[in-house]
């Protein structure tokens, strides 16, 4: 029996590229439906993320002309986190399976069918990668390279060279919902739900019409947000400036010791500098330990799902991980 596809995207102020996109995606979802890969009643779901142009009035004319298109707008943008967030979740019970992907047509759609037949082979989770990022300016590749790299070292789990375009199955979905946090960052998120998945790789393509809604300024913002959401490392990075001025106080006391015992005369500023990197050291330390407390606390406010169960023989086994 065929799947049930939903197709996310949302938009916001994408009324320039957005009837292009639709009649791409018609285009394709009809052909999958015609070669039996997904069900006839499989749909693509636009979400609005409070768009200020005549993104929601395109949205209903679509759903005027064919049923295939349906969507909802939210009240007031709040960010393509959380409105791709919703529309995931809105989604849940109507699909077997659903692909998240951006309205500019950037995201390669030919390799959908990669990821429904990754699906039907038992992967949950299908990341689709940019193969390269030979169009990428200097600037935007060197902060990519720096962002995965400053990643691994604070232990984040994360897909290189992945954003939005993946396709999740209905269990993968249910999971995401779970968690209640209010600062959403799913390239990080959807990793840490550890089903089965793969990866599809594609050639990202150029922003068909429009302006890109992610300057270096916001995409910064973005990944800060991300990284104070999933780790406390920054915080227990203290530790180092902490050792070192302990060290270098330690040193400082070595030197006046060596002197005096030699019988020298100790600079005046010996002493200073020993002082100075001591109370240094200790206010670093006492910021140490509050950051230690603050970063459980903010672990706990997350009330994230402690696991989730692949499989189960029991029907009365839970899947909310209490």
């Amino acid at each position: 029996m065929n799947k049930r596809l939903y197709i996310v995207i949302p938009c916001y102020n994408e009324q320039d590229v957005l009837r292009e996109t639709a009649e791409r995606l018609r285009q394709k979802v009809e052909g999958m439906i015609a070669n039996g890969l997904i069900a006839p009643d499989s749909r693509v779901l636009f979400v609005d993320d409070g768009s200020k142009d005549a993104t929601w009035a395109i949205i209903r004319q679509l759903n005027g002309e064919n049923r295939l298109f349906t969507g909802f707008r939210l009240s007031r943008n709040v960010g393509q986190q959380k409105s791709l967030f919703a529309g995931m979740v809105a989604v849940k019970d109507l699909a077997d399976m659903a692909v998240s992907m951006d309205a500019d047509l950037q995201d390669d759609i030919d390799v959908m069918e990669q990821m429904i037949q990754a699906y039907y082979r038992g992967d949950d989770i299908v990341f689709g990668v940019r193969s390269s990022r030979k169009k990428d300016s200097l600037i935007r590749k060197l902060a990519s390279e720096g962002f995965y790299l400053f990643t691994r070292m604070l232990g984040i789990r994360i897909v290189p060279d992945h954003a939005h375009y993946r396709l999740m199955s209905r269990r993968a979905i249910e999971a995401l919902a779970q968690y209640s946090e209010v600062n959403l960052f799913l390239p990080f998120l959807v990793p840490q739900l550890g089903f089965r998945h793969s990866i599809v790789y594609y050639e990202r393509n150029k922003r068909f019409a429009g302006k890109t809604k992610y300057s270096l300024r916001k995409l910064f913002s973005m990944a800060v947000d991300g990284i104070t959401s999933f780790s406390t490392k920054p915080i227990e990075l203290i530790s180092i400036p902490v050792f070192l001025s302990f060290l270098a106080a330690f040193g400082g006391c070595i030197a006046m010791l060596a002197l005096k015992a030699r019988h020298d005369t100790i600079p005046e500023w010996l002493p200073v500098f020993s002082s100075l990197w001591f109370v240094a050291a200790f206010q670093l330390l006492a910021i140490r330990i509050i950051g230690e407390y603050i970063g459980k606390t903010f672990k706990e406010t997350k009330r994230r799902p402690r696991y989730f169960i692949a499989e189960k023989l029991l029907d009365d086994i839970k899947h909310d991980g209490s």
